[in-house]
């Protein structure tokens, strides 16, 4: 193994851990983070300090007032660093505590732990679909360059290396959600080659979308890790 490699696998000493703070950013699909050491382990969210980040810089605050404070709100096992280092879903708020325009969590939040909705215990699963794309050409796996695939109909929960292109990404995605704590209840093969989905659920309430977004964090992170397979 490389250096490189060594020193990413070095088991860490439990008295600290690292913490990958991660929040929604301007666009409402961006998705930001940034690490801290922490002591550690930490085992419940309410022990984790909030902490911030520029604004201006996602596109969530003016330059002349660009400070943006991050509330922690869901904790994760890391896949990538391991041990006992967590992955942490945010929302985002103004120094003075109000929940910024981009903040829609806040506000779901607020419905789903209302009495008559909790009563009613809402549990939701939520399928997300994706592309996965050649990394130096910006076109989808399995498509020929310059080109189109045959027509749909082989693709969509196929198997076969001419059907199903980039399944280790598709399952290393998959095994990282498990050992995060995620809820992922499956996989398959879209209709187009280099498609696929997830889903995750059923979960209850607000933290279904904290999973999701914690599944998207992961699989997009991931692209560092598809790089040898040019994806």
């Amino acid at each position: 193994m490389s250096l490189l490699t060594d020193l990413l696998n070095l088991d860490l000493d439990e008295k600290e851990i690292i913490a990958e703070y991660i929040w929604i950013g301007g666009s409402g699909m961006d998705i930001r983070s940034k690490a801290r050491t922490l002591p550690g382990p930490v085992k419940h969210v309410k022990d984790l300090p909030n902490w911030n980040f520029d604004g201006s810089s996602t596109g969530q605050a003016p330059g002349q007032d660009s400070e943006v404070i991050i509330y922690p709100q869901a904790i994760f096992k890391d896949p990538f660093r391991r041990g006992h280092n967590i992955l942490v879903i945010c929302d985002t708020y103004t120094p003075a505590g109000e929940p910024i325009p981009t903040n829609k969590r806040f506000e779901a939040a607020k419905i789903f732990s209302e009495k008559k909705v909790a009563d009613e215990e809402p549990w939701f699963g939520i399928e997300q679909e994706y592309t996965l794309l050649q990394k130096d050409v910006k076109w989808p796996l399995g498509w020929p360059i310059n080109g189109y695939p045959g027509p749909q109909g082989p693709y969509y929960c196929g198997t076969g290396a001419d059907k199903a292109w980039g399944r280790d990404i598709v399952n290393a995605h998959y095994k990282a959600c498990i050992y995060a704590g995620i809820k992922i209840s499956g996989i398959n093969g879209e209709v187009m080659p280099g498609q696929w989905e997830f889903q995750v659920g059923p979960c209850v309430g607000i933290s279904s979308g904290d999973q999701l977004w914690a599944a998207r964090y992961i699989l997009e992170d991931n692209r560092n890790c598809w790089s040898c397979c040019n994806i």
